[in-house]
């Protein structure tokens, strides 16, 4: 049975594939770093740390976006800089939306790679470490495989999150058709475009199919991480 979507529709849901997985790749890397940082060591300025990576999550989207456009945007700091030296421009592009989903959807990363991380016993990097294993060796050999179930449902789950951000993305991308025009701002302006009802609850149920798999994916995965720290 077909959904029945249009050229338009579809591409509303292709570019909420291509923004929610190109802001899962943007923001892995420097989630695990952060997530080793907090979980591993104590310095001055953690709680700090620890607050800023988490802020996306209470503060109301709209002001992420709001504060993305003022450093990102062509009048920016980081902005101009990107824009004069090497013609690139963030703000309402695809690019931008990728962008403000990933800030949004980092502290998610984090935290699911911090719970990971503290799972992993310390005294198997010590072992590795008494029989000549360096910093990188130890990381790469036994603490990543050993946190990557974590990595994985952290990225499945900022992926399923990133496919309903909607503030952020408006704010700082807009709503333009075929280039920002995620699924929730195509389900936007259809609910303020007379007729739309249809359009609308088409969108909503693509989403709901695809955010219910993002999160039985990101469960799966969690219980494979508990029965692997359990045979541990």
């Amino acid at each position: 049975m077909t959904l029945g979507l249009t050229p338009d529709e579809w591409q509303a849901v292709r570019l909420s594939l291509e923004v929610a997985s190109r802001s899962v790749l943007v923001s892995l890397i420097p989630a695990v770093g952060v997530a080793w940082l907090l979980a591993r060591r104590h310095f001055p300025g953690r709680m700090l740390l620890d607050a800023l990576v988490h802020l996306p999550l209470v503060v109301p989207p709209v002001v992420v976006g709001w504060g993305l456009l003022m450093v990102f945007g062509v009048r920016g700091p980081i902005g101009a800089l990107l824009n004069d030296w090497f013609g690139v421009r963030l703000v309402f592009t695809t690019g931008g939306a990728a962008l403000a989903t990933a800030v949004m959807s980092f502290p998610l990363i984090v935290r699911s790679v911090r719970l990971g991380l503290e799972q992993v016993d310390p005294g198997l990097e010590a072992a590795a470490r008494t029989l000549g294993a360096g910093p990188f060796d130890r990381f790469f050999t036994v603490t990543l495989p050993l946190m990557s179930p974590g990595v994985l449902a952290g990225a499945v789950t900022a992926f399923a999150a990133g496919l309903g951000e909607f503030g952020a993305v408006i704010t700082f991308a807009s709503n333009i058709p075929g280039e920002t025009q995620t699924l929730p701002l195509a389900i936007y302006s259809a609910t303020q475009t007379p007729g739309g009802e249809a359009t609308a609850a088409r969108l909503a149920l693509v989403s709901f199919t695809l955010a219910m798999t993002g999160l039985v994916l990101a469960e799966l995965i969690a219980r494979r991480m508990h029965l692997l720290l359990g045979r541990g």
